[in-house]
């Protein structure tokens, strides 16, 4: 007997939107049932990808006719309010892992992250909820990472690094071995951070200096 595929909706009708159903139209248990707008409700006139897009308020019956689960495609930490807003319609999240990346057998995955091709997960690291794994990411062994959290496309975090909720690492940023950044902060793209980062700051360059306080 054919096993059931679980359905999923995205959070997000953006680029990154259709990027995400890419990865879910790679993984067989999955079948994307539609999107979820928050913010640009015109968005939700035309279908996107041949799939309804539904606005926010409207999702709690949508999920009644059709229950599924989701994933939020959503770029920056900011996605926090639109997750925590669909979990109150009743929606349930799921994890997303696309077949080409590589996940050690050891590490965690929070409910609702994303893991994209390419990106490598090594042995004993702990990656929370809600978070992107981009492209190529290298995530070392024994890292910490928190909720809500971004990691842009190459970046490349060392082993027993932490990172904080809420934070934003930028494209091919790296991080060195056992640093710490503080939760709500942002790496800039092509930073080299060798020393610990406060909460709530941006810090850019080689090595990495604080240029912004939130």
């Amino acid at each position: 007997m054919k096993k059931s595929k679980e359905k999923i909706i995205i959070l997000g009708s953006s680029v990154f939107g259709e990027e995400v159903a890419d990865y879910i139209s790679n993984i067989e248990d999955y079948e994307l049932v539609g999107f979820v707008e928050g913010m640009h409700r015109d968005r939700c006139r035309k279908p996107l990808l041949g799939l309804p897009v539904i606005w926010i308020d409207d999702l709690a019956r949508f999920i009644e006719s059709c229950p599924c689960k989701a994933v939020c495609a959503v770029g920056s930490p900011k996605r926090k309010d639109f997750i925590q807003q669909a979990i109150s319609s009743g929606l349930e999240f799921t994890t997303i892992v696309h077949p080409a990346a590589q996940v050690s057998q050891t590490a965690m995955l929070g409910i609702g992250t994303i893991i994209s091709p390419g990106a490598i997960i090594a042995v004993s690291t702990s990656i929370g909820c809600h978070n992107i794994i981009n492209r190529g990411s290298l995530i070392g062994h024994h890292v910490d990472i928190g909720d809500y959290v971004t990691i842009s496309p190459g970046a490349n975090i060392a082993g027993g690094s932490k990172i904080g909720d809420l934070c934003y690492i930028g494209m091919g940023a790296v991080i060195l071995d056992k640093i710490s950044i503080g939760s709500n902060s942002v790496v800039g793209a092509g930073s080299v951070v060798t020393k610990d980062v406060p909460p709530s700051v941006q810090v850019l360059g080689i090595p990495a200096r604080i240029i912004k306080y939130f």
